[in-house]
């Protein structure tokens, strides 16, 4: 339905990743195994976690909501990107495209207060140790957890509802690998004052926040790490949140990236390479972060294989 420039869409066009067409079968080989490496990397965490009993801690109750928020992060896009590669096929349905908007920042959302509730964590666990099991306690792990999924489903509601009312749009043709908010708002032949007008507040309160509160936290225990005398003591405080400070560079250094570095002429190549960076990379990089860099995730897995064996 056309009226004049303007139509209403029943389908948008992905024109996906800028990569060479003789080039699509070993990249879509290359992100095929990223995804399955992020699915099954984070599914051990979780599974770790689950079954062995000195994990169950503050932690990695945190680590393991956002292990699967990870795992629901890529699959919001991975598998659509895909399944254009391999099949060629490069459309999805308008309203396939709105529920890609909503679960696409609801999991952004859902990662970025965990990693702050973690941070928190740890700032307990190294500036309070004394009272770390009074301060963190089962109550507050599981209120800090409700709230952030209670603030993403809220904000990523809000956004999906405004979009949700652009009906007209001058093209159908999205320069990206999923339905990106800001490329549909360029798009939409609407009036989209109230859209941006609310993105400019809510953003900048769930990115800006959190971001401040992770910087907050770790100043505080970069002043109490230079307090302790002994050398031994420094590492020791620096293990417990290396992992983590590790993950929190990764995905705040591609928002910065993608939001606050002035745009290059190549303005779309640049977004969705950056999208890739925090959508795919990040995920699929933390279960190797964490695992590798923390003794307690490896001596859980020698014990789950060891008993594997022994019952054999």
């Amino acid at each position: 339905m056309t009226e004049g420039n303007e139509s209403i869409v029943s389908e948008f066009i992905l024109l996906g990743l800028p990569i060479q067409p003789e080039d699509q079968d070993l990249y879509s080989a290359l992100f095929l195994a990223m995804y399955l490496t992020t699915v099954l990397g984070n599914l051990l965490i979780i599974l770790l976690i689950r079954l062995d009993s000195h994990l169950h801690t503050p932690m990695y109750f945190f680590l393991s909501h956002l292990a699967f928020t990870d795992i629901s992060f890529s699959s919001v896009t991975a598998p659509k990107m895909l399944m254009n590669m391999l099949t060629h096929s490069q459309s999805i349905s308008y309203a396939g495209c709105v529920f890609q908007v909503y679960f696409f920042l609801f999991f952004a959302d859902l990662d970025n207060f965990l990693l702050t509730s973690m941070a928190y964590d740890r700032y307990v666990a190294i500036c309070h140790p004394l009272h770390y099991t009074t301060m963190m306690s089962q109550n507050l792990c599981v209120l800090l957890v409700v709230v952030s999924w209670t603030l993403s489903t809220a904000n990523a509601l809000v956004h999906t509802l405004l979009l949700a009312r652009l009906t007209h749009f001058r093209d159908n043709t999205i320069s990206h690998y999923f339905c990106d908010l800001s490329t549909l708002l360029k798009l939409s032949s609407s009036d989209t004052t109230t859209n941006k007008l609310v993105i400019l507040l809510l953003d900048n309160v769930i990115i800006t926040l959190p971001f401040i509160c992770i910087l907050v936290s770790y100043g505080l225990i970069a002043v109490t790490i230079l307090k302790i005398p002994s050398m031994k003591g420094i590492c020791k405080a620096l293990s417990t949140c290396g992992s983590h400070l590790c993950v929190v560079s990764l995905y705040y250094g591609a928002i910065i990236g993608l939001y606050f570095v002035p745009s290059s002429n190549n303005t779309n190549v640049q977004d969705a390479i950056v999208a890739v960076m925090y959508n795919v990379v990040t995920p699929m990089l933390n279960p190797f972060i964490y695992s590798l860099r923390n003794q307690d995730m490896k001596g859980a897995l020698r014990n789950i294989l060891s008993r594997r064996l022994c019952l054999q």
